[in-house]
């Protein structure tokens, strides 16, 4: 047989040889703009698009992952020490704290709280602390602002703040932490803690009812809207001192406030900003603070499509950290002191990806592609193994890539709530209560954690998660409502109890006693998560073990959110994550207080106990002691017997890691994390390139196959050429 020498099949086994070499060594999948291959960027996804990125107004999780690296507060959490500690971030020492007495006299430290009127936290801010580059603050040849008073057909051809060519700025000032906890009180923003601190912070609700008072005036006359300069209203509960020093006068005593002092919350706002924002057109074209952030923190937010992707950049203008020298005993066998002293953030570029599912998320991290992940259900077994004990370890798959697993109990406590303003399972009455009762025995949340979360949950006996004082664990720390103390565990009461509990409650078997209709109950959830099939599928079989029957009602989050505002929910499903290690942050969950209907505080289930709202104000003044730990445990108590959430679990959180990322430590109340995080960019380029290599054979056979398949027509053309050219 003659070989087949055609040019044409030449060439293409050219073409493929060219393919087969040229592929050698080259990602081919990599979802990334050529121009970041290589960079110090690192890669991760997010699931939910953020609504408020003004600090006086965001209050999620999502949202706190782009806030907590763009603003800084005065303080911070020291990010390796546990328990968690406060220590300074804007500020250039711990505040300095004075209380006084109703005759305004200066209380020595450690005064009976009874006898403190008020306290006074002094704060100074370190000098030479400059703002992120923004048009806010770009000024032209004579001191004015460029971009102020803009027409409206000049702001109709911006879309971003990449539009605005000219960018400047100033120094940070005490005026800015001010002016940031005067738009607390601002009429339209709708600060979801302005009831919360206007409790403490002296003449915060006064202030929001001018402003209130004010706004309606403006309106009436055709002029609301516009922008309102808190400069102008007095406060008297923020002084400012000089250029680097205020104070915040608090009603009373409140230990807890420091806390705050390292929530975006508190972080400064310059009032450049907000007069640039709120030029005519601009929110209309999503330019506004909820949109475009600015700070002085380590990095600054330059793209935000947040259907797609969210980028911030490294600020150029950050004071400047370095990394912790410091911490627990086991940080520096974990390689987490390896850093100490070095200028941080190591990182200069954070790409987050919007990821609506979790499959295409783990998928992209196996590829190199996201530098961490979470461990969803859908993932789990293919990334953990659990031993005979109940420990967990990672799979050999991902050991051989090596990936490294994070476990911690997260500060979080997961709950079903109770609407105490409904009429058939709220309220004090004895009726309603052995109802609430009953249904929280019957829902087996150890089965649960099993089945829904992979054994990533501790079952709670009330709202305090492990590692926050007020915490029991063993014997003392159960729920004896719902749990029996047996063989050295806790063991939740059986199915009959609850049936007992129900029947006193006047529905024997599931039946109104005096009706005999069928008890209904109804659950409010969001779209996802416990209005996902299979878990109301789970739910409706818990109901029945009492013959009750279950009605989900899954709406979006919006609906949701409106329904518990204005109490028309029965049962909702709902968690909280701690803004700040201490009781108070748990227990003012079920201040009464703090009832969502009543003052749209957080207390979603709008309970509301006498004695426990007198115990809580007298323990949220008190420092740690035996005394506010005996106050603690009555309280928890008092919910156990009362019983206005179906006490749901403790998360425990697993989160993974390339090898190359580096300084990563849980701790959910540490939330500015980025700048302390380090990659390995040589080893994740080596292992990219490694895990993704092109497999080209298949597109070479099938290139051979096509070429024997039309060689024999390339050659028939080719005699047939040749047959017609020796006729001539």
């Amino acid at each position: 047989m003659r070989a087949i020498t055609s040019p044409t099949i030449q060439r293409l086994a050219a073409l493929l040889a060219a393919a087969l070499l040229s592929g050698c060594g080259q990602v081919w999948n990599d979802p990334y703009p050529a121009a970041e291959r290589g960079g110090n960027i690192l890669y991760t996804a997010f699931s939910q698009r953020p609504k408020h990125l003004d600090p006086v107004q965001s209050y999620s999780e999502d949202e706190a992952t782009f806030l907590y690296q763009i603003y800084e507060p005065p303080l911070q959490y020291h990010y390796l020490k546990r328990p968690f500690q406060l220590q300074v971030a804007a500020a250039a020492e711990m505040p300095t704290l004075r209380q006084f007495d109703a005759a305004g006299k200066l209380l020595p430290a450690g005064a009976d709280p009874a006898t403190i009127a008020r306290s006074e936290y002094e704060i100074r801010i370190r000098p030479g602390i400059r703002y992120q580059p923004h048009p806010a603050f770009a000024l032209d040849a004579a001191g004015k602002p460029v971009y102020l008073d803009l027409p409206l057909e000049v702001v109709a051809t911006k879309r971003s703040l990449a539009d605005f060519p000219h960018t400047g700025t100033r120094e940070l000032t005490a005026e800015d932490y001010v002016y940031q906890i005067k738009r607390l009180a601002h009429p339209r923003l709708h600060s979801p803690v302005l009831e919360l601190m206007g409790d403490y912070i002296v003449g915060l609700k006064d202030l929001h009812a001018r402003l209130l008072a004010d706004e309606k005036t403006r309106s009436a006359k055709g002029e609301g809207g516009g922008w309102i300069d808190l400069r102008n209203y007095p406060m008297a509960g923020v002084e400012l001192v000089d250029r680097y020093t205020y104070r915040v006068h608090i009603k009373g005593t409140y230990p807890q406030f420091p806390y705050w002092l390292a929530m975006p919350f508190f972080a400064p706002m310059p009032v450049e900003a907000e007069r640039f924002f709120a030029q005519p057109g601009m929110a209309e074209r999503n330019l506004s603070l909820d949109w475009w952030p600015i700070g002085t923190g380590p990095y600054m937010l330059v793209e935000n499509n947040p259907n797609a992707r969210m980028v911030l950049a490294r600020n150029p203008n950050f004071r400047g950290e370095r990394y912790p020298c410091e911490g627990e005993p086991d940080d520096q066998a974990a390689g987490l002191l390896a850093d100490c002293g070095k200028p941080i953030p190591f990182i200069d570029k954070v790409v987050f990806s919007r990821e609506k599912e979790s499959i295409p998320a783990w998928n992209k991290f196996l590829q190199g592609y996201y530098d961490a992940s979470g461990v969803s259900s859908d993932n789990f077994d293919q990334a953990v193994q659990m031993g005979g004990q109940g420990d967990v370890s990672l799979s050999d798959e991902m050991a051989a890539k090596g990936i490294r697993l994070n476990t911690s109990v997260a500060p979080t406590v997961m709950y079903m709530g109770f609407n105490m303003l409904d009429p058939v399972v709220g309220g004090a009455s004895e009726r309603a209560r052995k109802l609430r009762l009953a249904i929280s025995i019957a829902i087996d949340q150890e089965e649960f954690i099993s089945v829904f979360q992979n054994g990533r949950g501790v079952p709670a006996m009330h709202p305090i998660p492990p590692g926050i004082a007020g915490y029991r664990a063993g014997e003392a720390g159960i729920n004896p409502f719902v749990y029996d103390w047996a063989d050295g565990k806790p063991q939740r009461k059986p199915v009959d109890e609850a049936r007992r509990l129900l029947a006193e409650a006047g529905y024997p078997g599931g039946r109104d006693a005096k009706s005999g209709e069928p008890l209904v109950v109804y659950l409010d959830t969001t779209g996802s998560g416990m209005g996902d099939k299979s878990t109301v599928d789970w739910l409706a079989k818990q109901f029945r073990k009492l013959d009750v029957q279950l009605v989900v009602r899954a709406t979006d989050y919006n609906r949701f959110q409106d329904k518990i505002r204005k109490g028309n929910a029965q049962l909702f499903y709902w968690g909280w994550n701690a803004d700040y290690p201490d009781p108070e942050n748990f227990l003012f969950l079920l201040y009464g207080a703090q009832g969502k209907v009543k003052s749209q505080g957080e207390n979603a289930a709008n309970y509301q106990n006498a004695e426990y709202d007198r115990l809580f104000e007298q323990m949220k003044a008190m420092p740690d002691s035996p005394a506010r730990q005996a106050i603690t445990e009555r309280m928890l108590a008092i919910l156990q017997h009362d019983a206005p959430w179906v006490w749901g679990f403790y998360e425990k959180a697993y989160t993974l890691q390339h090898g190359w990322l580096y300084n990563r430590k849980p701790g959910k109340i540490v939330r500015n994390t980025l700048k302390y995080q380090r990659i390995d960019l040589a080893q994740r380029e080596r292992l990219r390139a490694e895990w993704n290599r092109p497999i080209l054979w298949p597109l070479v056979l099938v290139g051979l196959l096509g070429a024997l398949v039309v060689a024999p027509a390339v050659m028939h053309y080719r005699r047939r050429e040749q047959a017609g050219g020796d006729g001539g």
